[in-house]
């Protein structure tokens, strides 16, 4: 009896070795561009709208595969050890996007070279990794 169980458990650790070396496998976490709608309103201290900007703009974005994993353990609490992983960027950078298409309160196009066209500030990945997920100290 104690050699069929050792046997089971034996198969089985070598089961669970190999499905985690082939997860490990597949991972693929990366940035790539994509393109997203952006509006920006504008308003006077007063809050009243002034103008509404709008356009579309190329931008990185995280996308993949993070290898994950969920075991039995007699250590831990719940009976089964989890490592969880996600796709995040890894560092941000901060650029400007011009907006083409503005307009006033009234939805009428605006055309004069100072209000035709808004400067946005926003951030995107630079590059992207697996890190932990939760894992927020970064």
């Amino acid at each position: 009896m104690s050699f069929s169980l050792n046997f089971i458990q034996f198969c089985f650790f070598e089961l669970l070795m190999f499905v985690t070396i082939n997860c490990y496998i597949d991972e693929n976490c990366e940035t790539i561009p994509t393109e997203i709608h952006v509006t920006k309103e504008e308003y006077d201290e007063m809050g009243s709208l002034v103008r509404s900007c709008s356009g579309e703009v190329s931008v990185n974005k995280c996308e993949g595969i993070c290898n994950s994993q969920v075991q039995p353990s007699v250590v831990t609490a719940t009976g089964f050890l989890k490592e969880c992983f996600c796709c995040k960027e890894n560092y941000l950078r901060e650029r400007l996007v011009t907006l083409t298409h503005c307009y006033d309160a009234d939805g009428l196009r605006l055309e004069d070279e100072d209000r035709a066209i808004m400067e946005v500030r926003l951030r995107e990945p630079a590059e992207c990794k697996c890190y932990k997920c939760g894992d927020y100290s970064r």
